[in-house]
This record gives structure tokens, C-alpha cells and sequence, in this order.
């Protein structure tokens, strides 16, 4: 967990997709992701979390549904929703916090 803090604590915006690996959609979402990072380029981190590798955190956070995305930055939760989402609107909702 004291990685997590470290990489929450960026003063860029860290958008963290909760995931499971055995989820049906997961391709589609690792493409959506890949053109958010192209998107954002260095204003801000993507990063893919699976909850089955990583049970202690996704326990801690309350993650339950999934995927989950969650934007951190300074290290403070700026937004966190689950279910399906769009590249737009992931790139959006990033582009508030840069």
C-alpha cells in the first residue's frame, strides 16, 4: 500500500482503472485506456488495477463494481465512478484536474 500512496501523491492527475481480468469487456477497456494515455500524454497517468492481484487495496478502497475508475491527484480522490466509460469522457473528466 505505501506504493499506492506514492503513486497517488502525484501533483499530476492519476486516473486508476479498477479491474478483473476475467471480465468479458476488459480488451475493449485496455484499448480505451491506451487512447486516453495517448490523449493526455505527460499531463497525467493511466493506470490499470486488478483487483484479484491486488485484494487488500481494492478491499480498502471499497471497490465493488467493476471497472472503477478513480482520479487522484495531490494524493485526494477527485472523482470516482463504476461502470462502463467512454474515451471522451474519461479524457474530459482528466482534463479538469491538469
Amino acid at each position: 500500500m505505501a506504493k499506492f500512496g506514492e503513486l497517488i501523491s502525484s501533483d499530476i492527475p492519476v486516473l486508476i482503472d479498477f479491474y478483473a481480468e476475467w471480465e468479458d469487456n476488459s480488451n475493449d477497456f485496455h484499448s480505451i485506456l491506451r487512447d486516453v494515455a495517448a490523449a493526455l500524454g505527460d499531463k497525467a497517468k493511466v493506470i490499470k488495477i486488478d483487483i484479484e492481484k491486488n485484494e487488500v487495496l481494492a478491499n480498502a478502497l471499497r471497490i465493488k463494481g467493476n471497472p472503477t475508475f478513480i482520479i487522484y491527484k495531490d494524493g485526494e480522490m477527485k472523482w470516482r465512478q463504476s461502470g462502463d466509460q467512454d474515451a471522451n469522457t474519461l479524457i474530459s473528466l482528466v482534463q479538469q484536474y491538469v
